[in-house]
Parts: structure tokens; C-alpha cells; sequence
């Protein structure tokens, strides 16, 4: 049990080492490239973000949380896991490619309003593969929690793209900002292969691989889509949410007579300083929230209520005292940390209305992947869905009240609101705390 203990635990502290110094680099990355795009591309980013984050959620299908769950529970061999992912991936990847070529022209015209978004939006589908195979592979160490490998990845991983934005970026940008923000997206390819290429080197010697093994199992392509469907359909729900958001926003603001200009700029600053700065502690909240799942489905396995319970209220505690205590810090810094930062004050008023929820949405992330682990991940999903519906709903009407860019800071709020009570009230019900 103490050695048990300990693993969870380093596993624990190797992530939010491991996390800090990958957030601290994300950080200087974004630094660098805000100042390189200015408000321009950082509008234009901002744009097809949303577009990049539901369809990279449907490429990857949830699969590091799947894996990490089958892979604690230790039911089958590796290999067989990984081998049917892959073949799972690449199908749907390439599926996802070829929709986007056709429906980018559309998309770019119709939905984002912005001509320019086309290239980028195809640009950004092949960088798909090589993250969800990169995905794979992290699902796996964490089922095994093994967090070095994981750590180490992430490091030089982002360090190499701090290496890219500061020599290619901008190259780029003095021919286009299209260009530059084209590059940005690209850059993904090199650095989740490099990725791989890392966890290569701790992927265990002794491992005997056999045609057999390699052959596609329907069984265990079943179990891995039985926990990943639901896990991603709750995550697509959620970044559908995103994805409508800019369309809704845009729109709605336009027919109340707000500029178009207006709109993208403020949408930057909103996603791109304000928001950047609130999730300062994710690095914390993404440890506990990834070790948490092969831990729970281990003791849940184990049929060991009490341990299942006691780590979740450790989560829990934990990720709010730490939520509480960085809302505090950004409310009280947050003009000299965006100076600092991103040599800029825009978006200075949003984090003032928002930072005192956001104590709350970090929690957000450790109660879904508790959901998860336990197995209640269509509950998960629904209430990805009611939050979705309430916060396009609330931030409809706001926009028709002509609240300008409040209208998303106080329907994100109401969103926080409502998922963390939902979450909270089905952990209680299925007697998990």
C-alpha cells in the first residue's frame, strides 16, 4: 500500500514539475508570438481556434483518457491497446482531413466571416495525426503512471517550439501575417513528432511484438471505444460550445452594430490575455486531473471504496486552495502581470469580473475526470451538454441587450456556475465523496 502511495504521488509531483515548467515555457511562447502577430493575428489565431479545438478533440477521441483507464486496469497488453488506437486514429484523421478540405471554403466565408481562415483551417487538419499519435502514447505512460517520460516530452517539446516561433515566425510575418499565423499552426507537425520520437526511448526493450499482436482486434477496439465515445462526445459537446461561440458572438454583435473590427479585436483580447492569464494554474489542476483517473480506476478495480473516496477529496481540496489562492494573486496583479506578460492592459477589465469564478472552474477539470474514471461518463457528457446549451443561451440574450464582449464574460460565468454544481451533485448522488 505505502509503495502504491508513493507512485501516485511522485506521479503526482513529476506532473506539476513537469507542468509548471511546460506552462512557464508556454507562457514565454505566447509571450513571443502575441508581440510578433500584434492584435492582427492574434485576432486572426483567435478565430480558428475554436474550429482547431472540436476537431482536434474528435481526432484524438479521448484516447490518453481511455488508455490510462484499460492500462491501470492492466486487462490487456499494451501493444494490442496501442496498435488498435492507432488504427482507430487514422481513420477518423483521415476522414477529418478530407471533410475540411471540402467545407473550409464555407466555413472561412459563411461562419467566421474572415476569407482568410480557408488556408489556415486546412493548414490545420494535418497537424491531426501526429498530435493524436502523440496522444496515444502519453495514455499510455499514464496508465502506467510513469510522468517522467511524460515530463520530459512536454519539455523539450515545447522548448523546440520556442526555438521555431523565434527563427521561422518572424521570417513569416514579414511577408504575411496569414503567413506567420499559418506557420504558427504548421510548427505543430515538427514538435509532436519530435515528441514521439522522445517517448521512444522509455518505451520498455523487452517488449516482444508479433503480426498477432499488430492484427486489428475488434474486441479490444470495443473496449477502448466503449470508454473513449462517451468521453470524447462530453468533450465534443464542450468544444461545440467553443466553436459556436465566435459564430453566435459575431453575428449577434454585428446585427446590434458593433464593428466587425471591434468584435475580433476584443475576442482576442479576451481569449489571448484574459483568459491566458486565468489559466495560469492549469499546469496543477492538469497533474491532479491526469493522475487521478488510473488511480481511481485501479482502486475501483480493487473494489477499494474507501481509498477511491479519499483520493477524490484530496483532489478536490487541493485544486481549490490552489484555484482560490491564484485568483487572488491575477485580482490583485493583473495590470502589472499583462504588462509584463504581454506588454499590453487589454483585457484587464474581463479578468477583474472573472478571476473570482475561476476558483471554481478548476475544479471543473478534476471533477469530469473523476466522472470518468468511475464510469459515469455519460453523466459527464450530459452535463457537458446543459452547460454548453445555458451558456450560448445566456450569452444570446445578453448580446441582444447590447452588452458588447460582457455578453461571453458573464455567460462564461454562468457556465462555471452550473457545470461545478452539476458535477458536484452526481458525485454526491453515486455516493463517490
Amino acid at each position: 500500500m505505502l509503495k502504491k502511495r508513493n507512485i501516485y504521488f511522485k506521479s503526482t509531483i513529476y506532473l506539476i514539475i513537469g507542468g509548471f515548467i511546460t506552462r512557464s515555457l508556454g507562457f514565454i511562447i505566447k509571450i513571443i508570438y502575441s508581440r510578433i502577430l500584434k492584435d492582427e493575428g492574434i485576432g486572426l489565431l483567435t478565430i480558428v481556434m475554436p474550429t482547431y479545438s472540436i476537431l482536434l478533440t474528435i481526432t484524438s477521441l479521448a484516447l490518453p483518457i481511455a488508455l490510462s483507464k484499460l492500462v491501470a486496469e492492466n486487462k490487456k497488453r499494451f501493444v494490442k491497446l496501442m496498435s488498435n488506437s492507432t488504427i482507430i486514429v487514422l481513420i477518423v484523421n483521415f476522414l477529418v482531413i478530407i471533410l475540411m478540405i471540402i467545407f473550409s471554403d464555407f466555413i472561412a466565408n459563411n461562419l467566421l466571416h474572415e476569407p482568410r481562415c480557408k488556408g489556415l483551417l486546412i493548414a490545420m487538419s494535418f497537424t491531426f495525426p501526429f498530435v493524436s499519435a502523440s496522444s496515444i502514447i502519453k495514455g499510455y505512460f499514464n496508465g502506467k503512471q510513469r510522468t517522467l517520460p511524460y515530463m520530459i516530452s512536454n519539455v523539450l517539446e515545447q522548448l523546440l517550439r520556442l526555438i521555431i516561433i523565434i527563427i521561422v515566425i518572424p521570417i513569416l510575418y514579414q511577408k504575411s501575417v496569414y503567413l506567420a499565423v499559418k506557420g504558427l499552426l504548421l510548427m505543430s507537425i515538427i514538435s509532436e513528432i519530435f515528441s514521439i520520437v522522445v517517448f521512444m526511448f522509455f518505451i520498455p526493450k523487452n517488449v516482444k511484438i508479433d503480426l498477432k499482436t499488430l492484427k486489428p482486434d475488434f474486441e479490444t477496439q470495443k473496449d477502448i471505444l466503449n470508454i473513449a465515445i462517451p468521453t470524447v462526445s462530453g468533450r465534443v459537446i464542450g468544444n461545440i460550445g467553443y466553436f459556436l461561440e465566435p459564430i453566435i458572438l459575431t453575428n449577434l454583435l454585428l446585427l446590434m452594430g458593433y464593428s466587425n473590427e471591434y468584435i475580433i479585436m476584443e475576442y482576442g483580447f479576451y481569449n489571448a490575455y484574459s483568459l491566458s492569464l486565468l489559466t495560469m494554474p492549469l499546469f496543477f489542476i492538469a497533474a491532479i486531473s491526469n493522475t487521478i483517473i488510473p488511480e481511481i480506476s485501479k482502486y475501483r478495480e480493487l473494489r477499494n471504496d474507501f481509498m477511491v473516496k479519499r483520493r477524490i477529496k484530496q483532489s478536490l481540496l487541493s485544486v481549490f486552495l490552489v484555484g482560490v489562492f491564484f485568483s487572488i494573486i491575477i485580482i490583485i496583479f493583473r495590470i502589472p502581470l499583462l504588462k509584463l506578460l504581454y506588454n499590453t492592459t487589454n483585457g484587464a477589465n474581463y479578468i477583474l469580473i472573472l478571476a473570482p469564478f475561476f476558483a471554481l472552474f478548476y475544479l471543473e477539470s478534476v471533477l469530469y475526470s473523476v466522472l470518468q474514471a468511475s464510469g459515469f461518463a455519460k453523466k459527464a457528457m450530459t452535463i457537458s451538454l446543459i452547460g454548453v446549451i445555458v451558456k450560448l443561451l445566456s450569452m444570446s440574450l445578453l448580446c441582444l441587450l447590447k452588452t458588447g464582449m460582457y455578453s461571453l464574460v458573464i455567460a462564461e460565468i454562468i457556465n462555471i456556475l452550473t457545470v461545478v454544481f452539476l458535477n458536484f451533485k452526481t458525485i454526491k448522488k453515486e455516493k463517490l465523496i
